[in-house]
C-alpha cells in the first residue's frame, strides 16, 4: 500500500486516493487541495503528515488518518 518509508505515500498510493492516472492530474488535484507534494525522479509523492495538514487535521491529534484508509 505505502512505500518503504512509513507515512510516505508513492505515485500509486496518490492515484488511488485522487482517482486519477496521469501525473499532471495527480499533481494538480492534490495542490489544488493544498496537499503539499514533492517530485521524485519522475514522479510525486507526499507523505501522510502533510494530507493530514491540508486537511486541517494537527500533528499530534489524536484523529490522523493513518495509511489503512486506502
Amino acid at each position: 500500500m505505502t512505500g518503504d518509508v512509513s507515512g510516505v505515500l508513492n505515485f500509486q498510493d496518490l492515484q488511488r486516493v485522487t482517482g486519477y492516472q496521469r501525473r499532471s492530474d495527480v499533481e494538480r488535484s492534490l495542490t489544488e487541495q493544498g496537499v503539499r507534494i514533492f517530485r521524485g525522479r519522475s514522479v510525486p509523492w507526499t507523505t501522510i503528515d502533510l494530507i493530514n495538514r491540508a486537511g486541517g487535521i494537527k500533528s499530534d491529534s489524536d484523529e490522523r488518518y493513518g495509511a489503512d484508509i486506502l
